[in-house]
Order: structure tokens, then sequence, then C-alpha cells
């Protein structure tokens, strides 16, 4: 409790919310409470490695020590409003943030992998037009802690013996449109200390942002990239992404990616949504080796996943196979992506939250 002297009346003390503390201000709020450095990693075991919110379960701290947290911090979580399950496994996880926005979030199960696609922004600040996030607009970038708690709702649900082995920061929005949230999101999930995920098993996807792209490289996290690139004509990519390919065209783009500094043995994954009768052409496949030659890629096929009122069509399995062959043929490595969870809107470019304006939260 403080008194403000300028309106005369005693206000009760603002809880630090302790998910919200970088590895860093862990470390100064032990210091605020007079406590021993030791402390904060106790905490940020607990948070982090065994998934405990409620302070008298941590069974570390005096009950006295307990009842101070309880008074001067709170541990915020995510609240899940909705969760589906696809078919195939795929589920879908919709949660409502403090301020009442929501983001959706996709755990993909595999014989030998978990990956979980998280979000990085309330809607897209993009505008590309095959993607369903993009139709609602930007309302707000995540914070970064709440870029690590979809990762921390998920590994303390995960059924008994299941592993979580990979995050893909491709759900809604754009990853580096929110360059400093995510940035430090990825530190948390990396540091040893606190997740400790392999950056290795991390992926970043972007539409082509190229000033945060080299802030990315120089950054030292070492995370995988993916540049979701859709077009290999300037007038077709400023059809598809207008947005980002006026600023940044494809010769741009693609001169950063040439100069991005790679770890050894690392390639960037280039995305490609194959669109039925836009850019799924051989013509298409040909430009496209030419573009990515001598570069130290991958690329990840994907047939454009359908919605309800999306202005493309997926292409033939026909069409997307004589593609794929194109480019191995011309000794590029390329995959062609299996949609995961089409049935509830899960897969890629098909995530869209009810809730879309800030009207609707009134």
């Amino acid at each position: 409790m403080f008194i403000d002297s300028d309106l005369c009346y005693i206000r009760p003390m603002q809880k630090t919310n302790l998910k919200q503390l970088s590895f860093d201000e862990f470390d100064g709020f032990m210091r605020e409470l007079g406590w021993p450095k030791y402390r904060a990693q106790q905490l940020r075991d607990w948070i982090y490695k065994k998934h405990v919110f409620q302070f008298d379960g941590m069974t570390n701290l005096s009950k006295s020590d307990r009842a101070v947290l309880e008074t001067r911090a709170m541990i915020c979580e995510l609240e899940l409003v909705r969760q589906q399950r696809s078919t195939d496994g795929t589920q879908k996880f919709l949660f409502r943030l403090s301020d009442g926005q929501e983001i959706e979030s996709v755990l993909i199960p595999e014989e030998d992998r978990n990956t979980l696609c998280i979000s990085t922004q309330v809607g897209c600040t993009l505008d590309c037009t095959f993607c369903l996030t993009g139709t609602m607009g930007l309302l707000r970038n995540l914070k970064a802690h709440e870029i690590v708690d979809q990762v921390l709702w998920v590994l303390r649900h995960l059924e008994p013996g299941d592993l979580l082995t990979n995050i893909v920061l491709m759900g809604m929005g754009e990853p580096l449109a929110n360059f400093r949230e995510v940035t430090e999101a990825l530190k948390r999930l990396t540091h040893p200390k606190m997740v400790g995920l392999s950056p290795r098993r991390i992926t970043l996807s972007t539409a082509g942002l190229v000033p945060q792209i080299k802030r990315l490289g120089e950054s030292g996290l070492n995370v995988n990239l993916a540049v979701s690139l859709n077009a290999t004509t300037n007038a077709i990519r400023d059809r598809l992404m207008p947005a980002v390919n006026k600023q940044y065209p494809l010769e741009t783009l693609l001169r950063t990616c040439r100069d991005y500094p790679l770890p050894p043995r690392r390639r960037i994954f280039f995305e490609y949504v194959l669109l039925k009768g836009v850019n799924d052409t051989e013509a298409d496949a040909h430009r496209l080796l030419r573009l990515l030659k001598g570069l130290r890629c991958k690329v990840n096929l994907i047939p454009f996943n359908d919605y309800p009122g999306a202005p493309f069509g997926r292409p033939d399995d026909e069409i997307v196979l004589r593609f794929q062959k194109i480019l191995i043929e011309g000794h590029l490595t390329a995959f062609i992506r299996k949609s995961r969870g089409r049935d509830i809107l899960a897969a890629c470019g098909q995530l869209r939250t009810e809730l879309t304006t800030p009207e609707a939260l009134v």
C-alpha cells in the first residue's frame, strides 16, 4: 500500500506478473523484495520448467516467502476458450488474453515429433490475399510473455509421455513486425534456465520484412528462418502479397536471404503456397529454380488450404507433383507439406478468431 498525496487516498500496491519479467528482471524483483539472487532461479524453475503457477505449490519456498509472493506478485495464465481436435489428431486452441482479445495456436502431432504453431499478433499487419488471418487486420501485437504463454500452456497440458519437440512461429501475425517482443520471447524459449528449447527446434516464418530479417541474423538467436515466397515474379507477388512486396520486391528479398548468416549445416526454408492457375505452372517452377540457384535452402510446397469465401482454389494433386518434380530434377530440395487440421480451419493460412474488432469486446 502507498499514499497518493495528490489525490489523498491509499491505493493498493500493484502486483507484478512474474511471467512478464525477463531473465534479468527476475533478479531485480528479488532485490526489491530483499531476497537472495538464487531465489530468482527457483521461481523461474517453477514457472518455466515445472509449470506451476500457484505459489502454494512452490514447496522449496518457506510459507512466509510464499505469503510475500501472494501479496506482491501473480502468475497469469491464458484462458482456454475452445479446444478442437481434427480427424487427423491436430488440435486447435482458442485462447483469451487478459484484455479480452483472442488468439489461436495449433498442436500438430506426428510419429516422431509434436509441433506447436504459435501466434505473435492478434490478427496481422499484412494483407496477403490468400490468408484468412489477414482479413482480420491488426488488432495489436502480443507481448513476449503472451507468446511464450502459448508454449507453457501446451507443455502443462500435454498427454503423459508426450514431448513438445518443435515450435513454429507461423500462427496469427507477422512475427518480424513485432520484432522486439518476438525476439524477447525467443530468448525465453531458448534460455537454458527458462524454457530451454534448442534454437534448431524453433522456426520463425516471415513474409519478407528485409530490415528485420537482417536484424534477426545479427541477433545471435540462431533459430531457423522460413520465408513466405509464393511467387516467382513481382507482378504476381504484388497481387498476392501487396503490402510487403511493393516495399521489398523479390530481388531485394532474395539478396538479403543470400547474405543471411546461416549456421553450419542449416538452410533457409522457402514456403510456396500453390494457388490454382496463379503460381503453379511449369514456368513458375523453372523460374523458382533460377531465383533460388546457389542458395542453401529447402522449399516447402503448400497446396492452398481452402476456407469459406476464399478467392483462390487448390491445385490438383498432379499439378503439385509436377511442380515438385521440376524442382527436384533441378537439384533443389522440395517437400510437399501435408495439410493438417483442415477440417477445423487449423491448417496454414486458415487461422482467424471470431472476435475481430474492438467493438466486439464491448
